[in-house]
């Protein structure tokens, strides 16, 4: 990293050169004068700690807790999508059996169409708070804290896995609608805040965080798969579904209650509470200053918007439409596992792929011109899926794509371009602003993520339509 000099580099960036040692002292007391936060900084040497001395992270351990931390952060949310025929059960008119057809409702056919607004909205007013929050309560609280209220929303879920509610679908229908807004809201205070320590640390633990969270999605989606092909009951599947997300989102608490006792993320996390006891002691903004951090991040906030914008309005709302051309041939491979493979499996793993590349490779810069470019040419990820073979179509008659290999290559080659152009930004933001702010454009960069996958998901619906 060290031709991406022309950026103003954090405390704890991985690539600072050591020549920078020597020049820090004074640009940082010219920049004390021009920074609207300086205050916030305590007065010791300027001089970046990550370059006087760097710990080591023995085994990676602290490298494979963030990595748990991301795939918490998102499998809730995966798990609630995937459960997709449990919800279609509970809420169809008959729940006295368990067979694989049951008899449609309202409530079920618009289930995912509520889903996605139970969730996109709160999802964005969390993290206005979140960042309101991010001075004023520590990051411990409010991870902690969310976690506790995912497990806790988990545990009614599992325990209402075997209840009858054939008699109060609706209510069921509603109380499911909360849950989903309730963890939607935390798993992005969580998400947000994690994001915001990792701004901390070298960028390869942003990376894990952001691999974790596709990673989510990748076991979300083998589950699926082993479900369609093990399960006989309905509400067995559901049952070992939640518990098993019960089970997970307990080792991120256990997990994250040991980060502190490593010397990596004491050393780390040291600069980041001294920074914020000084700004409490010489009576700084409770709110961080968000001027500062747009005018150093705007671009690489609207490229994570327009990454994830591009990508929800395709997946899975088209994605998971498009069928096999052979479908009349009545094959496993073209009937049950057509979908879930080419759209959900396939798509994941390109998605971590494109993740992890960027543990090895971070080009372009933070600075280039190219990387706002590579992030419009995704664009055409939309026309093209939506020429593949997706079914039923009532508008767009014509099929460009019909061969069942074009599904194959379009949806690894969205997973994989969202994966690295959308880590890109993500690690970046932190790194480029003055150290003090590290932490709150890291929550600032999982807005603009977030935003964009509300706005995209209200494409999507007119996509859909379109064809």
């Amino acid at each position: 990293m060290e031709d991406l000099e022309p950026v103003q580099p954090s405390l704890n960036s991985s690539y600072i050169p050591a020549a920078l040692a020597h020049q820090q002292l004074s640009e940082d007391e010219e920049s004390e004068e021009q920074n609207p936060s300086a205050s916030l900084l305590p007065k010791q040497s300027s001089v970046p700690l990550a370059v006087r001395y760097s710990p080591e992270d023995p085994y990676f351990v602290v490298y494979i807790i963030f990595f748990l931390m991301g795939i918490g952060s998102l499998l809730p949310w995966n798990f609630f999508i995937t459960a997709k025929h449990y919800w279609l059960y509970k809420l169809s008119n008959d729940t006295h059996h368990s067979g694989s057809e049951e008899e449609r409702s309202d409530l079920s056919d618009y289930f995912e169409s509520y889903l996605a607004i139970a969730s996109t909205v709160p999802s964005v007013l969390s993290l206005i708070l979140n960042y309101v929050l991010v001075n004023r309560v520590s990051s411990n609280v409010r991870i902690l804290s969310s976690l506790f209220v995912i497990l806790l929303v988990f545990v009614i879920t599992t325990v209402m896995v075997k209840v009858d509610v054939s008699d109060c679908r609706t209510e069921f229908f509603i109380g499911t609608l909360v849950s989903v807004a309730v963890v939607s809201a935390a798993s992005n205070v969580f998400s947000g805040s994690m994001f915001g320590i990792s701004g901390h640390f070298p960028m390869r633990i942003s990376q894990a965080l952001i691999s974790g969270q596709a990673m989510g999605g990748t076991l979300s989606a083998l589950a699926s798969i082993v479900d369609l092909s093990v399960a006989k009951d309905v509400t067995d599947s559901a049952l070992a579904y939640f518990l098993t997300a019960d089970v997970f989102i307990l080792l991120c608490i256990i997990t994250y209650l040991l980060l502190p006792k490593f010397a990596y993320t004491r050393h780390y996390m040291m600069a980041a509470t001294h920074l914020g006891s000084g700004g409490t002691s010489e009576g700084a903004v409770s709110v961080p200053p968000l001027r500062p951090i747009l005018r150093k991040t705007w671009v690489l906030g609207l490229s994570v918007f327009y990454v994830f914008c591009v990508s929800i309005m395709v997946f899975p709302a088209v994605s998971s439409g498009i069928q096999s051309a052979n479908k009349d041939s009545g094959s496993p491979w073209t009937t049950t596992y057509f979908v879930p493979i080419t759209s959900f499996l396939l798509y994941n793993i390109s998605d971590f792929c494109g993740r992890q590349c960027t543990a090895w490779l971070q080009v372009p810069g933070p600075t280039s011109r190219v990387l706002p470019a590579l992030v419009l040419c995704r664009s055409v990820m939309v026309p093209l899926l939506m020429f593949c073979n997706y079914q039923p179509r009532d508008h767009l008659n014509t099929v460009l794509f019909g061969h069942d290999v074009f599904p194959v290559v379009f949806n690894c080659l969205l997973g994989l371009t969202n994966g690295y152009l959308g880590t890109l930004p993500m690690i970046y933001g932190p790194k480029v602003v003055p150290r003090e702010l590290a932490e709150a454009t890291g929550v600032v960069m999982s807005f603009f993520l977030t935003l964009g996958l509300a706005v995209g998901s209200a494409f999507s619906v007119l996509i859909v339509h379109c064809i």
